[in-house]
């Protein structure tokens, strides 16, 4: 296997969860993308970035496209890791909002991530509060698959991460 880096932005846990995770199996260097910058991706030839989904938006992946242009010869994969269950409709719509140009070949991997509320920002539970009593108005059934899973996670603690989320990452790397 190749010298590898997995680079993370976590709100909540789950995504470095499956960071670690990836970083035990593969043997890996693991950091937040914080912690490090374009000169240290340099040394690796695999770079892996994950990060949470927040209103479709991807956690950590502005860091990846404010580097592209340096990793070109660079191997990488990213994933997201959500509450909602996966949903190949959303995933092509991530894909098409934000993986344009120098991402359009990049993989990317689901990963079913966590929600408790009591964990949450303000802001965040709140948000999340106001779009339950908006989906609460329409017929549940023509909820849209995520739709369901903030109906049914509202009040609860989920945790949904499986290390089987991890299969694609781990075949994409055993392709050399």
């Amino acid at each position: 296997m190749r010298k590898g880096i997995i680079l993370y932005q976590s709100k909540y846990g789950a995504t470095k969860r499956y960071a670690t995770w990836l970083q035990e199996e593969t043997g890996f260097d693991c950091m937040e993308t914080k912690s490090v910058n374009r000169k240290q991706l340099c040394e690796y030839d695999t770079i892996i970035l994950g990060g949470g989904v927040y209103a479709s938006g991807i956690a950590g992946l502005s860091f990846l496209k404010k580097n592209m242009a340096h990793l070109s010869d660079k191997r990488i994969i990213v994933f997201c890791a959500g509450a909602s269950p996966y949903d190949e409709a959303a995933i092509a719509q991530i894909r098409k909002l934000h993986f344009k140009d120098g991402l359009s070949e990049v993989p990317l991997v689901y990963c079913r991530g966590a929600w408790d509320e009591d964990t949450m920002t303000f802001k965040d539970r709140t948000l999340c509060k106001m779009l339950q009593k908006a989906v609460a108005k329409k017929d549940p059934d023509t909820y849209e698959i995520w739709e369901k899973a903030l109906m049914c996670a509202a009040g609860q603690k989920c945790d949904w991460t499986d290390k089987k989320y991890l299969e694609p990452i781990l075949n994409y790397l055993r392709r050399e």
